[in-house]
């Protein structure tokens, strides 16, 4: 999953994909080197970062969208709100990426239901400027594992499939560095609830610190080292922002797995 932010201050790429034409050109790039999928977010959800409306949310997302889908490019929409999601939809997106997991917002469940598409639940504890204050867990595998339950249990009662949930655990959401390793070197305890994974570290702030605080560009060999191990562990699927890297990340754990008899 290749990460198009089109927003003025994500934390890594915050203002280079504003136009149109940038955003489209970018992706359509990001989907021939060989991403599967292009997520595109018009509000950042970094820590502290500050909320948009939805109409302008919506205003930002839905022209790159229907820009990419005329160019056959397959797109999820990477928000919290339905109203932006149905706009999404509209133009042509094929998953909702949900970084609440469907708490902000109690109508997106019934609009990823009506939809029939895949839906991406992250473990969420709250909105970018309170979320730091919020990563206290007695056991976090085990926390996040509990509340994603919750969270799908909704999904499910609100008639979304089961076929199409998708969950992650999101890394640096109301999770500190420790907490996030934690969550990585337990990703089969969230693989045991019997839905895909997707795993989101692309440059974030913990890998910056792993790295002697490396600025976002600096995090990519940690990044596709992370990819890496990530699918070797069984995940469906990782959200980067450079696509090369994390296809030969992947392609060497999937070789390995096989070396190992797995398929």
């Amino acid at each position: 999953m290749g990460v198009l932010n089109v927003t003025p201050d994500s934390f890594s790429d915050g203002g280079r994909y504003l136009d149109v034409a940038d955003a489209v050109a970018h992706g359509v790039a990001m989907f021939r080197r060989g991403a599967d999928l292009v997520d595109v977010g018009g509000e950042s959800t970094r820590p502290g970062a500050s909320r948009v409306s939805a109409p302008v949310e919506a205003a930002r997302v839905a022209p790159v969208i229907r820009a990419l889908v005329a160019q056959d490019v397959p797109v999820s929409v990477d928000t919290t709100r339905a109203e932006v999601a149905s706009a999404a939809l509209e133009a042509g997106a094929s998953i909702v990426n949900d970084v609440s997991g469907g708490l902000a917002d109690p109508a997106m469940a019934s609009v990823v239901a009506s939809a029939g598409v895949p839906y991406v639940l992250m473990h969420w504890r709250g909105h970018s400027r309170q979320m730091d204050r919020l990563a206290v867990y007695d056991d976090v595998v085990r926390d996040v594992r509990d509340e994603l339950s919750r969270q799908v249990d909704a999904a499910l009662a609100a008639g979304v499939s089961s076929d199409d949930i998708i969950l992650d655990p999101g890394l640096g959401f109301a999770k500190d560095a420790t907490h996030n390793w934690q969550l990585l070197n337990g990703l089969d305890v969230l693989l045991d609830l019997g839905f895909p994974v997707l795993v989101g570290a692309s440059r974030k702030r913990f890998l910056g610190t792993l790295l002697g605080d490396r600025n976002p560009d600096g995090r990519e060999n940690a990044t596709a080292a992370v990819s890496a191990l990530a699918a070797f562990a069984g995940a469906w699927g990782v959200r980067v922002h450079d696509v090369d890297r994390s296809l030969d990340a992947v392609a060497v754990a999937r070789a390995w797995r096989r070396g190992q008899g797995h398929d």
